[in-house]
C-alpha cells in the first residue's frame, strides 16, 4: 500500500479479513485518509471497514477505472504522418493547457497553472507530443517515473479537433516503446470502462485488460 500526496490510500488485492484488519490497525494508529483506491472488491470492503473503525460518514464511490497491461506492442496501421517528440521546457504553457482540457474531459476538479502545477498529479511526469508533419502538436501522452520495474502511462490526450486520425494510438505506442527501452518490465494504464473507443484503441496496440479498480472518497 502507499499514500498519495493528497492523502488517498492505494492498496493491493486483499481478502475481506485482511482489509478489515488493515483498516482497524490504521484507524487505531490515528491515520486519516481522503479515500481509497483498489480493485473493486478490496476497495468496497476496505471502505466499509474504514467507516466502521474510523467513525466517518458512509464512503462515496468517486472513481472507476480499468487496468490494462502491455502485452505485445503493435504499431497501428496505417501510422499517421508525423512523429513523437519529448515536450520541451518552453512548451510548458501548452502542456498545462492540455492537462486542464484532459482533466475537464474526465471530470476532475483541479487547478492547473504555473503556481499549482507542482502539487498536481500531472507534475513529475515525462511528456511526449505527437506532432503533425508541419510541427503542430496533435496529441500527448505522459509517463510516470519507473518504479519497481513498472511505468504507468497517464494522461493520454488528443484535443477534440484532432481525434479520429490515429494520433492517440501513435503517441501511446511512442511512449510505451520508450518505457520498455528505459527498462520497464511492465507498462500499464487505466481507462474509463464506459469509453468503448479508448478501450478498443488500447487493445489494438497490444494492451490487455487486467481488472477493474474503484475509488471511494472518505469524509469525517
Amino acid at each position: 500500500m502507499y499514500r498519495t500526496p493528497r492523502g488517498r490510500l492505494t492498496v493491493t488485492t486483499l481478502s475481506p479479513g485482511q482489509a478489515h484488519t488493515l483498516a482497524a490497525r490504521l484507524a487505531d494508529l490515528g491515520h486519516r485518509f481522503s479515500g481509497v483506491t483498489a480493485d473493486q472488491h478490496t476497495a468496497a470492503t476496505f471502505a466499509e471497514a474504514w467507516r466502521r473503525h474510523s467513525g466517518g460518514a458512509a464512503p462515496v464511490r468517486d472513481w472507476w477505472g480499468r487496468l490494462y497491461r502491455l502485452g505485445t506492442l503493435t504499431e497501428p496501421e496505417p501510422l499517421p504522418a508525423g512523429r513523437g517528440r519529448l515536450v520541451g521546457e518552453r512548451e510548458h504553457e501548452h502542456l498545462m493547457r492540455w492537462c486542464r482540457e484532459f482533466a475537464a474531459d474526465v471530470g476532475e476538479s483541479v487547478s492547473i497553472d504555473a503556481e499549482s502545477w507542482a502539487a498536481t498529479r500531472f507534475a513529475e511526469k515525462r511528456y511526449t507530443f505527437w506532432e503533425a508533419p508541419d510541427g503542430t502538436p496533435v496529441a500527448m501522452a505522459g509517463a510516470n517515473p519507473l518504479v519497481g520495474g513498472q511505468v504507468r502511462l497517464d494522461p493520454v490526450y488528443t484535443p477534440a479537433r484532432h481525434r479520429g486520425r490515429g494520433y492517440g494510438a501513435a503517441v501511446t505506442v511512442e511512449v510505451s516503446r520508450a518505457a520498455l527501452a528505459a527498462g520497464a518490465r511492465e507498462v500499464v494504464l487505466f481507462t474509463n470502462p464506459a469509453n468503448a473507443t479508448s478501450n478498443a484503441l488500447y487493445q489494438r496496440i497490444g494492451y490487455v485488460p487486467v481488472t477493474d479498480f474503484t475509488g471511494y472518497a472518505f469524509s469525517g
